[in-house]
Parts: C-alpha cells; structure tokens; sequence
C-alpha cells in the first residue's frame, strides 16, 4: 500500500483526508509543519505532503532521496518551500494543487477590506474598552460608491471583484494577462491608475521570487489615497512591511489587512502570547491595530477549499503512480 506523511494537518482536517481517501492511500497525518528536527518522521513512507512553511530545502530534499522517497507533494498552490533545482537532480517528482475554491481567499480578502474601511475593528475595539462614544475615525463610505482595485486577475482576483460588483462598487483591474472572464467584471486600467483611485486595494499575485519581491514599496504607496485600504491575502513577500508601517504612522495610508506575514515558520501555530516578536516590522503592524488586522493564514481554511486541496492532492499521486506523470508537476525553470 501506498504510504503517505502529510504535514501541517490540524485535528479538524484529519476526517476529511480520511473520508476523501478513494485510492485507500496508507496515511500518516501529522499536526507539526516538516522542519529539520522532525525530518525523520518521513522515514519509511513512499511520499510526502506539504504545506505552505514546510522545509523542503536540499537538506531535507537529500534525505529523503536516501530513504527512497521519490514524492515530495504538496497541497498548496505556492510551492517555494520546496527547491525544485535540488528535487529535479535528486529524480524527485513534485507536484501542487494548481487551484482550489477561489471563494475562500476572495471571501476573506472582501471581509478584510470591508472591515477596515466601515471602521469595524475600531468601533469594536473601543467598544471592548467600554468606551461607546461615536468617533469622527468611525464615519465611512457606502460600498456603493467605493472604487475597489485588484492587482491580480487569476481566478481569486475576479472571485472577489465579483463580490465587490455585486455589492455595487467600481471594481479596477491591473494584470499583464487581461483574461475576458476577468473583462467582463473589472475595468483594466494601468496600476498607477488603479493604486491612484482605489478605496481599497486588495493583492492577488504570485510570489516570483527575484522578479516581484517587495514590489508594494514606498514609491507605490505614495500614489494611493491617504484613506485607501490596502489587503494581501497573496503572499507576505510582495509587499514592503516597513514602507507600509511608516505609511500607517505618517497618515498616508488608512489601513493594512494581511492575512501572510513574513517568515511564517517562525510564527504560525504558536502561541507566542508572553513572548515579544522578534521581527521589528510585525511587531510595529500588531501595534497599529485596529489600523491594521492580522490573521494567521486563513485563507483556504474552509471546508470547501480543504476538500478540493486534499481531492487533487490524492489525484496527483494517482496520476503518478498509473500514468507516470501528472498536469501538475513542478520543475525547475
């Protein structure tokens, strides 16, 4: 039979990766992230699943070659945990899920945005204090006459701007690859126009790492509105924290929503309550809540965005294992 160690399952998810096993796969779950302490937890299976902040450096990829494991898959859409060069050359195949329910991270990035530009989190802060006055920082727009920007028009990006138009807002676009699924929801325009316009501005770009780092910066932010909203559900790297902090602080920019930090290894699945953070940028973004809102990931957590990871997880080692190949492998470029 077939042995697979999954990593990052949390209780919740362990009877969906139980009642969604149709090839009878033999599975090892386990709750802890891969890292180089528990790398020996791999031995003796014939694959791995990862998440997103799992170590499949060439440390680990080495390792596992030794002990036979020639499939090193995992269930996310991101895949720079994993060094494709060092897996290629090991004769590792690897493989991700290319997409899943887009509604979850578009539904989350909508609550994000929205949150902070009707002012929730202030007004409840203050209301958690006990304090019940109405404030001058709570009085807001209608969505109905918002202007929203997507930067990023893949599946996730038109998920949300269909919300927003929904609701009635005038949704912006910025891609170099304009689809006509996403035409027919978002009106293109060049990024400095959207940033320029835009009441929030919410972030749907891959991670290219070394074409797009820090691409969110001070020169960026200086075009957007003093009130705007800026939300990254997208990945922690695009965006420039200290140039977002010291706009936060200078009141050039009206709030932040992410829902990926920097260095998430370090961070998730702790509970880090008594201990200060280590990182100077997300200390100062904790700081500045309710101008700013931190969540740890969320993302894809839903029941529909775990079912369709974990089905296309278990059909990617099926393909593999019948055919030899599969539509979603992974190579180095």
């Amino acid at each position: 039979m077939f042995k697979i160690v999954a990593y990052g399952v949390r209780e919740n998810e362990v009877p969906f990766f139980e009642k969604l096993n149709r090839y009878n796969y033999d599975l090892k779950l386990l709750p802890e992230y891969l890292n180089h302490d528990n790398i020996d937890t791999a031995k003796g299976a014939d694959a791995v699943l990862l998440r997103a902040n799992c170590v499949a450096d060439a440390t680990n990829l080495a390792k596992m070659k030794d002990w036979g494991i020639k499939y090193v898959f995992t269930r996310t859409v991101g895949f720079n945990h994993i060094d494709l060069a060092a897996a290629d050359a090991n004769g590792q195949l690897v493989a991700r899920v290319p997409s899943y329910s887009p509604n979850a991270v578009a539904d989350l990035a909508l609550t994000l945005g929205l949150t902070l530009q009707r002012h929730v989190a202030f007004a409840a802060y203050h209301s958690q204090a006990k304090d019940f006055r109405v404030l001058p920082e709570e009085f807001s727009s209608e969505i109905r006459n918002l202007t929203v920007g997507i930067i990023g028009t893949g599946h996730i990006g038109i998920a949300e701007a269909r919300s927003y138009q929904a609701l009635g807002a005038k949704v912006l676009g910025y891609d170099i690859y304009q689809s006509d699924e996403a035409k027919e929801v978002v009106t293109f325009v060049e990024q400095a126009d959207l940033l320029a316009q835009a009441d929030i501005v919410s972030l749907h770009v891959p991670y290219i790492k070394g074409e797009n780092d820090r691409f969110i910066n001070a020169d960026l932010l200086k075009l957007m509105k003093p009130t705007a909203i800026l939300v990254n559900t997208a990945r922690a790297e695009v965006t420039n924290v200290a140039d977002i902090v010291a706009a936060l602080q200078a009141g050039k920019l009206g709030g932040f929503a992410a829902d990926v930090i920097d260095d998430e290894k370090d961070y998730l699945g702790k509970n880090l309550q008594d201990q200060p953070i280590k990182n100077a940028d997300l200390a100062a973004l904790i700081d500045l809540y309710p101008r700013v809102i931190l969540t740890p990931h969320i993302g894809s957590y839903t029941k529909e965005a775990l079912t369709d990871m974990i089905n296309i997880s278990y059909d990617n080692f099926n393909e593999v294992l019948t055919t030899g190949t599969s539509k979603n492998l992974l190579h180095a470029k």
